[in-house]
């Protein structure tokens, strides 16, 4: 008989330096493909919400329906999430004109409001393993209001900091390097630890696309959106085969 272990039940992925590097390439993709929408083909942000919440409830069933994780359909939910909080806090500040502060405080509340929903629910915020459906539901609109709440700092800091797109991602990164400190080499709640640095790759991944897609005169490559969505999607296409590979040699 097969020996049971935690990957047999287990819904999400494990937290690793892997898990980082996708997480970035694809809060990188939510940026440009969600831009890509709403600005290159001018669709504007309520039909660019309509077509990625579409998108994100479609995968997100699936990945439910599941019985154990499966790195192509977790990651496009992950995916989901990010080109759909692009568009929400694109929305906030463009369409509804509350600026990023107020959208960030929105997302804030979000967050804490599901985190703490789901700490009085299960008496514990564990993101590894998960096994229970109700669990991973909490934790999927916490990830979404994450990368929402991600993507309306990043564009804080470029629009109304005005800071270019190099020093966001420094500024973000340097974040992100103190939590791998923290995490290493003292004590600190790693739960705390973990959802901090899930915020902050978002922006991280976000200036990072804005830097391939936006003009040279404003600071980025101008390589456009497209081109910067193509080889998002076939490096973390490429991340997902060796995440695959991985699980058959456990």
């Amino acid at each position: 008989m097969e020996k049971l272990n935690k990957t047999n039940f287990n819904k999400v992925a494990e937290i690793t330096l892997l898990f980082w590097l996708m997480k970035i390439i694809a809060t990188t993709l939510g940026e440009t493909l969600g831009d890509f929408i709403a600005q290159t083909l001018n669709l504007g942000y309520v039909v660019g919400i309509a077509i990625t919440f579409l998108f994100f409830i479609v995968v997100l069933t699936i990945q439910l329906s599941l019985k154990k994780y499966i790195p192509v359909f977790y990651w496009l939910v992950i995916i989901g999430t990010t080109t759909f909080g692009t568009e929400i806090s694109d929305f906030i500040d463009r369409s509804l004109h509350l600026g990023y502060e107020w959208g960030s405080l929105l997302l804030v509340c979000g967050l804490l409001l599901t985190l703490f929903l789901w700490y009085k629910k299960f008496g514990n915020l564990e993101f590894y393993p998960i096994f229970e459906r109700n669990k991973e539901i909490y934790f999927w609109i916490a990830v979404l209001f994450s990368n929402s709440l991600g993507t309306a700092f990043g564009d804080f800091l470029k629009d109304n900091l005005g800071l270019s797109y190099l020093q966001g991602a420094m500024i973000t990164g340097a974040i992100i390097m103190m939590v791998v400190l923290l995490h290493y080499f003292t004590e600190f709640n790693h739960i705390l630890l973990f959802w901090i640095a899930f915020i902050f790759t978002r922006p991280f991944g976000a200036t990072f696309g804005d830097f391939l897609t936006k003009p040279v005169a404003k600071g980025g490559l101008d390589l456009g959106t497209l081109n910067a969505s193509i080889v998002s999607v076939m490096l973390i296409g490429i991340l997902i085969l060796v995440s695959h590979q991985r699980i058959k040699k456990i």
